[in-house]
């Protein structure tokens, strides 16, 4: 006898089509399963035997040769448990009348025949959508990242049974939908708010105008000075992610088995991986290439605490995605892709000591020591940071005032103005925000008045900028000017733009 189904496979966040080809034939018992499988698959012969056994239905003894089609394509995961069983099934007439040939079914068994969830199986089903597959037979516990797909059949079962029933017509189970009502509601909290912050204004603006326009920024100054617990307050300050953002981001979580059983993320990822992070942790990769810190990241924030504490090969390869939005990965079997547009946040602290520059402290280190500790974050890593900005202690008279700051919200409602203005201009381009405009589109989105252009190659002249810095500069007098809400961009917004790329010179001149 012979069967068909369907199931998938992930490479990358890209699904495929494996159709599981079952035969059983006479001759010694045997369980074979051909068609490049990696360890998790051959193991499943034990699992798939015991299972279906253990449901209560007799598993063959007969020769059974299992062939994952494409034979030429390399497949992992114990996703295809389900419907290996579903196959043996179908070939021994245990599944009668049913057509599989619309229906794809992931899922790994347990040895009494309960179906567990799965790692990656939003990606899964949006890629079989894209391949005109209708119907998908998922187990239970992913129903609720599954169903956020409107246009498919999404069937989540507990266990084989279950599985077995419904297509035998003997149960019926429900497509399922999830509840997406609440990713547009209106509440929108934090445990932390920018109006924590005390003192440090010119700080805030800072990351107010790198919100706004999804820009990079660089913070400097001495321990204590508020670096970190400013950064950690920018997501407060974020727009709500999209619906197509949610799904990019819930793709990725998935694939990586960081996903929590509500579904759709709807806040913005924020990423801080410790200094000691290797450079496969983050950028991706390993034997079975993972998505890393930079894809975790994907529209939303990376936030490096303690800059030149990490190894500067680390530092190095965040280069090409903090230029591309992309990370691409390659292996002896191939090349995976994995989104990387992310917001790039990072403080540090001027030396080795912390207190360089610090008016109330001396500092200890020599120039030596200085230069080396500096010497970690390169030129070209810098000239991909839009804004660097330099933090002092914070005075006694802030943090004893009773002044009540601008509470997040309150800032939020900016930056969601000027994102705003922002899509409407370049709703014709498929950009979503300044950061992202191409440098061939620059002179057309960031015009300068005669005034701003002698400005702007004074300070040129002046701090040695390069292509890439010029470029920089003009994005973000492009943000200052949104957030003022005015069309052309002035002279105050260029002297703001170029005043957060001088510390070059300070530091690293």
């Amino acid at each position: 006898m012979y069967s068909k189904v369907k199931t998938c496979v992930l490479h990358g966040l890209n699904g495929h089509i494996i159709e599981v080809e079952t035969d059983l034939s006479r001759g010694i018992p045997v369980f074979n399963i051909v068609g490049l499988p990696d360890t998790a698959i051959k193991e499943s012969k034990e699992r798939v035997r015991t299972s279906i056994k253990n449901s209560g239905y007799e598993f063959p003894l007969s020769r059974i040769t299992i062939n994952l089609a494409p034979a030429n394509l390399k497949k992992d995961g114990s996703q295809m448990d389900l419907s290996i069983a579903i196959g043996i099934l179908i070939a021994n007439s245990t599944i009668k009348d049913y057509s599989t040939s619309d229906t794809v079914f992931i899922g790994e068994l347990s040895l009494d025949g309960k179906i567990n969830p799965i790692d990656g199986a939003l990606p899964m089903i949006i890629s079989m959508r894209e391949q005109k597959i209708k119907k998908c037979i998922i187990p239970y516990d992913n129903r609720q990242e599954c169903g956020i797909i409107e246009d498919m059949e999404i069937i989540p079962a507990n266990n084989l049974k279950e599985v077995v029933d419904y297509l035998n017509n003997e149960l019926t189970i429900n497509t399922y939908k999830s509840d997406t009502l609440y990713y547009n509601e209106e509440k929108f909290d934090f445990d932390i708010d920018f109006s924590d912050i005390k003192g440090q204004e010119g700080l805030k603006r800072a990351l107010e105008v790198a919100a706004a326009g999804n820009h990079n920024i660089l913070i400097i100054g001495p321990p204590g000075s508020g670096k970190t617990m400013a950064a950690k307050r920018l997501p407060t300050i974020l727009p709500r992610l999209s619906f197509e953002e949610a799904i990019e981001a819930t793709k990725i979580y998935s694939v990586s088995g960081l996903l929590n059983s509500n579904g759709l993320m709807i806040e913005r990822p924020f990423r801080s991986p410790h200094h000691t992070t290797s450079n496969i942790a983050m950028i991706g990769g390993g034997r079975i290439p993972k998505p890393g810190e930079v894809s975790l990241a994907h529209n939303g924030i990376l936030f490096l605490d303690e800059l030149a504490e990490f190894s500067k090969n680390v530092l190095e390869v965040l280069r090409q995605p903090l230029e591309d939005g992309v990370v691409n990965i390659s292996r002896v079997n191939g090349t995976l892709s994995y989104p990387a547009d992310f917001m790039f946040i990072a403080s540090m602290n001027p030396c080795p000591c912390g207190f360089f520059g610090d008016p109330f402290h001396e500092c200890t280190c020599s120039q030596n020591s200085i230069d080396r500790y500096l010497g970690k974050i390169s030129h070209p890593l810098l000239d991909r940071i839009d804004l660097h900005i330099e933090v002092l202690p914070v005075e006694y008279k802030d943090i004893n005032d009773d002044y009540k700051t601008e509470s997040s919200k309150d800032i939020r409602k900016r930056v969601e103005k000027a994102r705003e203005i922002q899509l409407n201009r370049f709703k014709k381009d498929r950009i979503f925000n300044n950061s992202q405009i191409p440098n061939r589109n620059i002179k057309k989105y960031c015009r300068l008045s005669p005034s701003s252009e002698i400005i702007l190659e004074s300070a040129f002249k002046k701090y040695r900028f390069s292509a890439r810095t010029h470029n920089k500069i003009l994005k973000v007098s492009r943000t200052i000017a949104d957030l003022d809400n005015k069309d052309n961009i002035e002279d105050e917004h260029i002297l703001e733009a170029i005043r957060y790329r001088t510390l070059d010179n300070k530091y690293w001149g």
